[in-house]
């Protein structure tokens, strides 16, 4: 099989020959059709998460199930599947409903190891290091779990379907999960990639009356439009956005902020009505220090993180198609496909914001 190596933080990406180090009893072997490309990735490429070298990237896969553990039950080859984060399903936060505050899940999706420490893929003696987000999908194949594996409809377009995985599960769960507006309230976004957008299209399908979005590109602010937000701003364009946000929308029930810069999150937890929730979810790094009015805070406005939308992949991404076969969350509009090997030119694309979604195709197809 063949995988996207990172050899070097920064460095571009090479398509290499990589063997799968066998199948644990609980994993699967999935032949990849289409894998997205997430900020995330772009945050461990340049070494703001340290993963050990080399790896392989990827964590938004979707396949064929191609071989099983033993252990497997609920899979079979054949399946259509959408890879998602990895959770061990067994701790208190798992049981409960929220698998992506999973107490493993550090050591499940950044380590670059299985949990007993043996990798997922080798180069003949020497190690390639894997198990990003349960899977490392940049490639031909990926070695998941039935933990993360989510069986799928085979009519639908498996090749554009990994983006559930994570970068549109992490806006839409932060809507419908967590902050749960209701049909006639409001809500701001800040930063339109692909979890602001999925933000925007859950805020429309959830009924919210008012839909702010916020972002310095100009072609996002239009797809935002397009996708259902009644007021668009380009923060460059004002010199106190915050009063002009509540001048034209008034203060709003919830914010979503997707950038995760300091000054971003402010803006969106001082233009919130009181009470009110801002969720943010940016990631720039695992040691992101930022500071706010605790003044904001005591007049009864909530600042929350999310993860991953705090959703269950299992039931959530059927959520997600069951909306898209509906025609109320089309995220297929945001996708631009890329041949495999043509991987350093999609992050070119994607660092640029010529393209909201990269998906990666690699020219296997689905049966």
């Amino acid at each position: 099989m063949k995988s996207a190596l990172l050899r070097e933080y920064g460095g571009p990406l090479t398509i290499e020959d990589v063997e799968p180090n066998g199948l644990q009893s609980d994993e699967v072997l999935v032949r990849i059709v289409g894998v997205g490309l997430c900020h995330t990735d772009l945050t461990a490429l340049k070494g703001d998460v340290p993963l050990p070298l080399p790896a392989v990237l990827g964590h938004e896969g979707a396949g064929v199930v191609e071989a099983v553990g033993d252990g497997v039950s609920t899979l079979a080859v054949g399946d259509h599947v959408v890879l998602s984060f990895d959770s061990c399903r067994e701790c208190a936060a798992c049981t409960s409903g929220h698998p992506a505050y999973c107490q493993l899940f550090a050591a499940m999706n950044y380590f670059g190891t299985r949990l007993d420490g043996s990798p997922t893929m080798q180069q003949g003696s020497d190690d390639v290091h894997g198990s990003w987000f349960g899977q490392s999908s940049f490639g031909t194949h990926a070695i998941a779990s039935v933990r993360n594996a989510v069986k799928v409809d085979k009519d639908l377009p498996l090749e554009l379907l990994g983006p559930l995985g994570c970068g549109l599960l992490t806006g839409a769960g932060a809507v419908l999960n967590v902050l749960r507006p209701q049909p006639g309230q409001s809500i701001g976004v800040w930063g339109l990639g692909t979890v602001g957008l999925a933000a925007v299209m859950a805020a429309k399908a959830a009924g919210c009356e008012t839909i702010v979005a916020v972002d310095m590109n100009s072609d996002r602010l239009a797809i935002a439009k397009e996708f259902g937000a009644t007021h668009v701003f380009d923060p460059t364009e004002h010199t106190d956005l915050v009063w002009e946000i509540s001048e034209h929308a008034g203060g709003l029930d919830y914010t979503v902020e997707a950038v995760g810069l300091g000054s971003v999150i402010r803006q969106a937890l001082e233009t919130l009505r009181s009470p009110g929730t801002c969720a943010t979810l940016g990631l720039q790094k695992l040691e992101n220090e930022i500071t706010v009015d605790q003044g904001h805070l005591l007049i009864g406005r909530t600042l929350t993180g999310v993860i991953e939308g705090d959703a269950d992949p299992h039931t959530f991404i059927p959520k997600l198609i069951e909306l898209w076969r509906a025609g109320k969350f089309p995220f297929d509009k945001l996708i631009q496909t890329f041949p495999l090997d043509k991987i350093n030119d999609a992050i070119d694309s994607f660092r640029s914001g010529q393209v909201v979604k990269p998906v990666l195709l690699t020219g296997e197809e689905p049966q």
